[in-house]
């Protein structure tokens, strides 16, 4: 088996387009999902009497994040630090949301995968991880970005968990596949003989 891929041919700016894309398309379908009832919780409630106005879009990415099982700490003065995902359980948002970043990760290592035209399962791995700089810059951004403060409490996403799970695990493990489908899949539409 011979690589299709050279350092010269790396995906690198498509990978990372897609990656960013793939973000972008997580929080945006999070947003559709969540954010209605987000505006009228509790939470949103206090931020806007106490905080800056109106948190929903921060809220929604603690949601985007702890689907990717990146938790959201929640300091509250005196009253103590803790952590929470609001996906999932008894009064979480549904759990369908973990399934989301999988599957655009999955779709835009497969979309690297064709558009390298990858036949070999490594190749197809390697092209389709490189949606790992766009995902990684904008969960990092996110991790700041997403931040809540209102009457001496604050909210933000777990930052080292953010990073490593969300914006370097996720993208390398989904995209990789993605790419392994696409290579797989070329394998199958050449209809070999």
């Amino acid at each position: 088996m011979s690589s299709n891929i050279d350092a010269d041919s790396l995906p690198l700016v498509p990978g990372a387009v897609a990656g960013a894309i793939a973000w972008l398309l997580g929080y945006v379908f999070t947003y559709v999902l969540v954010s209605s009832d987000l505006r009228e919780s509790t939470l949103n409630q206090f931020a806007q009497a106490f905080g800056d106005g109106d948190a929903t879009y921060e809220l929604v990415g603690w949601v985007f994040f702890n689907s990717h099982f990146a938790d959201t700490i929640i300091d509250a003065g005196f009253f103590g630090t803790s952590a929470a995902n609001f996906v999932g359980g008894e009064d979480g948002f549904t759990a369908l949301l973990y399934v989301i970043p999988p599957l655009l990760l999955l779709a835009s290592g497969l979309a690297i995968g064709r558009y390298q035209g990858v036949t070999d399962a490594n190749d197809g791995a390697v092209a389709g991880a490189f949606v790992v700089p766009g995902y990684l810059v904008l969960s990092i951004v996110g991790a700041f970005l997403f931040r809540v403060e209102a009457g001496g409490a604050s909210g933000q996403p777990d930052l080292l968990p953010t990073i490593l799970l969300a914006g370097i695990v996720y993208p390398v493990v989904f995209g990789a596949i993605g790419g392994i489908l696409a290579s797989v899949t070329a394998e199958d539409s050449t209809g070999g003989s």
